[in-house]
């Protein structure tokens, strides 16, 4: 069997493995290995690779990115961001109709600029936002499903974890890409409450009312979410005013959202302990499926199936918008089976190079951006697809008496509203550029 064979046939194998519900790290690494092995042709190889290839993967400065914005997410947790950030929401728009699950996908947005996970996002706005919802007559499905899609604002507006590794396995750079999502990260909100609002005129029995908050408590409200605007102004201000490196930048946000946990009196030591806990489990996952995507990734490249794929894609003469729109249809339907990081890791080294050799009339650093976006916003609605979008499940976990079947009728709406962003992203690259420098 010839190298490009062995790279060919290690596909089904990987997915296989997904399928019996084995860690999608451990089957990448398993692959990967085992590709190696056979592929070098002797153990003394394949050992001195096996030792390379963890170095060069944990040794990348860029990494040390990724636990600091999850301990960033941690502390804004406890310090009560979460639950500001709604209350101001809630006093602005809860007297409309549709207004409080308006506010909840608001407060997700701005719990997702200093968080940078869509999971983490959705499970903590769920406990600050769901019972409100349910407390003014909100439907469960209803409910479920705007909690589920506010969350998968988490990952895309900045800083965004999985834009750290996008940017690593293409070379990017990390501050540019976190400013071209602002935009689309914006429509995305502004597309879920245009949602909300056709949603309830559709079926008004969905959503209660509540009554207007007066205007001294509003200004209450807003002066109490001045923590995020400072993280948020202080972090990702400081990387694209150049004060700070992205990774300086991550530490200076891990540590001011830390300090202000502690001074709200949020922050105790056991508090501190189960936040670097959670931090650290967090980053040991991740870090585990970026080896196994690492071994992975080097077996193919050995075996020449990305270079081969994308001579043979750019031969068969098909527009570059057709290829595009068979890749992001492809993220769209996998999404749905496999998580965010797992389809980026796995996919990338592969359509990455086909996308660069084709021409889409702008030059190549607008264009691994500009797809990058794209990717990220078509994984991340694979989290609230059913069958198997993780968003939705966690959401269900939070409220057992409302069924995934009502959820998912519900959830569809938000669906439409991203695959219509996409379209829109797709047909007007210069949305996602028009914050780049020239």
């Amino acid at each position: 069997m010839s190298m490009l064979e062995m790279g060919i046939a290690s596909f089904p194998v990987l997915l296989a493995m997904i399928f019996l519900r084995a860690p999608i790290g451990l089957a990448m690494m398993l692959c990967g290995l085992g590709g190696l092995y056979f592929a070098m042709g002797g153990t003394s190889m394949f050992m001195a690779k096996l030792k390379s290839e963890t170095y060069t993967t944990f040794s990348s400065y860029s990494l040390t990115i990724i636990p600091m914005f999850l301990l960033m997410g941690q502390f804004a947790t406890l310090s009560g961001m979460s639950a500001a950030l709604f209350k101001a929401a809630e006093s602005f728009l809860g007297h409309r109709r549709g207004g409080v699950a308006m506010a909840a996908v608001g407060a997700c947005a701005g719990f997702g600029a200093i968080c940078g996970s869509s999971l983490a996002t959705a499970a903590t706005m769920s406990r600050v936002a769901l019972p409100e919802l349910r407390r003014y007559g909100y439907s469960g499905g209803f409910s479920t499903a705007t909690l589920a899609a506010g969350g998968t604002l988490g990952i895309l507006i900045p800083p965004s974890v999985i834009l750290v590794i996008y940017a690593i396995l293409t070379e990017q750079n990390i501050a540019k890409l976190f400013l071209a999502a602002f935009i689309p990260g914006l429509l995305a909100a502004l597309g879920y409450i245009l949602t909300i609002s056709l949603y309830v005129r559709r079926h008004p029995e969905a959503a209660g009312t509540r009554p207007p908050v007066p205007q001294a408590e509003r200004l209450r409200a807003l002066i109490n979410v001045w923590p995020v605007l400072l993280v948020f102004c202080l972090v990702v201000g400081g990387i694209y005013l150049g004060w700070f490196t992205p990774t300086e930048g991550a530490a200076v946000g891990a540590a001011g959202t830390g300090l202000i946990a502690l001074v709200s009196g949020n922050l105790s030591w056991a508090l501190f302990r189960q936040s670097i806990i959670a931090t650290a489990t967090s980053t040991a996952m991740i870090f585990f499926i970026v080896l196994g995507a690492s071994f992975y990734n080097s077996f193919l490249a050995l075996s020449q199936v990305p270079q081969e794929l994308s001579s043979w894609v750019v031969g068969l003469g098909l527009s570059p918008w057709t290829v595009l729109a068979m890749i992001l249809v492809f993220y769209l339907i996998f999404g749905c089976l496999m998580d965010s990081l797992s389809m980026i890791l796995l996919t990338i080294p592969i359509f990455f190079p086909v996308i660069s050799l084709l021409d889409f009339g702008m030059s190549a650093e607008h264009l691994a951006i500009w797809f990058g976006i794209l990717v990220l916003i078509v994984v991340e609605v694979g989290l609230i697809t059913p069958p198997v979008g993780m968003n939705l499940f966690i959401i269900n976990a939070m409220d057992r008496d409302t069924p995934m079947t009502q959820t998912y009728r519900a959830v569809m709406w938000f669906v439409t509203s991203d695959i219509l962003r996409v379209i829109l992203l797709v047909l007007f690259p210069a949305i996602t550029l028009f914050l780049l420098p020239e």
